[in-house]
């Protein structure tokens, strides 16, 4: 499966955050589905309109990122 990547570095990893700052490894489909890394984790709770690039500084909205 294919993923969208960080217009700033091109990575396919990212994380999302809750109201308490718990973190969730995620990645975005071509579709701009936002999907867990890992199987079994739930997003429920978690903030999936603003994402935060695990390879360099970059965050924003999922239909920022760029087609592979």
């Amino acid at each position: 499966m294919k993923f969208l990547l960080c217009p700033k570095c091109g990575i396919h990893r990212f994380y999302v955050k809750d109201e308490k700052g718990n973190n969730c490894l995620v990645q975005v489909t071509t579709d701009y589905v936002v999907v867990p890394v890992h199987e079994g984790d739930s997003l429920e709770g978690f903030d999936t309109e603003t994402l935060y690039c695990l390879g360099c500084s970059w965050s924003g909205s999922p239909k920022s990122l760029k087609r592979y």
